[in-house]
């Protein structure tokens, strides 16, 4: 029975991968900064939560990160921790660069000093890219970052391909670009619009704020997502790979699409708020998942329509009112 630790366990995707690797029938451990206190809501959310060992610890303490590996010994482990904000990295630059950077050396760090044989994925992100243009990023493509949590995805890209490289550790990461689900907290937009769209539709008189709707984004599903996770660690050599749709829309479109699977004009309830403009923004994000189809057989079976739809479901059926 294979092990493994997933850094981040709490959030979107590190709740879905649980999900995914207890299917497998694999040990899963996961870690939070205080594992006594925090609520794991996403793993009570998928009925998980009793079947996942979970530790306390900090990912930007190298000494917490060599105890917790020395104790769990995991045959794979997930990085998916760190501040995921982009908007947040602006006003918490320092929080996100160590906790992305700093935090992605400890573990590779760690595992390079108990010379053991333990799988490492990386959780990149689209945002490296900045803006693709018309052109479909791939794994080719240089790294242009324009905010602080680009800049911190970028560097932990370059240190897991360095040690990957210097020491012939198992390292890999997935440039990931938008992928979402009902786990999405608030703070990030598609949750924001899906959450307004559903009170909205259920009587509430609010209007909803939002900044650029002329930005384009390839969005896609989470559950399938942390499949291409998983298959990077299945495979004999470490490599990184662009997980997307390769389909871009525009923020105006998804928030269409949300408004209308509720029956709403969203012309009639959304608000353009300059105040809400980042310093920097990436017009258009787009990705060419190629790659991952030919060498780990994955493809995105869900497209943003699909996502905003499941989305808005999700989001009516919850038993108090959203």
């Amino acid at each position: 029975m294979k092990k493994a630790l997933i850094c981040g366990i709490s959030g979107q995707d590190g709740a879905y991968l649980a999900q995914l690797l207890l299917n497998q029938g694999y040990t899963v451990c996961g870690t939070s900064r205080d594992a006594q206190i925090s609520p794991f809501s996403n793993l009570v959310y998928l009925g998980i939560r009793e079947q996942v060992k979970l530790e306390s610890m900090a990912l930007t303490d190298f000494r917490s990160v060599l105890q917790v590996l020395t104790k769990i010994q995991p045959d794979e482990i997930y990085n998916l921790a760190g501040q995921s904000s982009v908007g947040l990295s602006f006003g918490q630059p320092v929080e996100t660069l160590e906790s992305i950077a700093t935090g992605t050396l400890n573990l590779l760090e760690a595992i390079r000093f108990l010379g053991a044989p333990i799988k490492l994925y990386n959780a990149g992100s689209s945002e490296c890219f900045g803006d693709t243009g018309d052109t479909a990023a791939d794994e080719t493509t240089p790294f242009r970052p324009r905010s602080p949590y680009a800049v911190a995805k970028a560097t932990a890209f370059w240190e897991v391909a360095n040690y990957r490289e210097a020491y012939g550790l198992f390292a890999c990461s997935g440039i990931l670009f938008n992928h979402e689900s009902p786990l999405r907290p608030e703070r990030f937009v598609t949750q924001k619009i899906v959450a307004a769209a559903c009170r909205i539709a259920q009587g509430s008189k609010e209007q909803l704020y939002l900044g650029n709707m002329q930005i384009q984004r390839d969005w896609g599903w989470a559950p399938e997502y942390v499949e291409a996770m998983y298959l990077m660690l299945q495979q004999e050599q470490p490599d990184d790979y662009v997980i997307a749709t390769g389909e871009s829309s525009l923020l105006e479109d998804f928030v269409s699409a949300a408004f209308a699977s509720v029956n709403l004009d969203w012309r009639e309830h959304v608000v353009i708020d300059n105040s809400l403009l980042r310093p920097t923004d990436l017009a258009v994000g787009r990705g060419n998942p190629a790659k991952a189809e030919n060498q780990l057989g994955w493809q995105a079976k869900y497209k943003v329509k699909d996502v905003v739809q499941m989305m808005v479901e999700a989001r009516l059926a919850k038993p108090v009112s959203c």
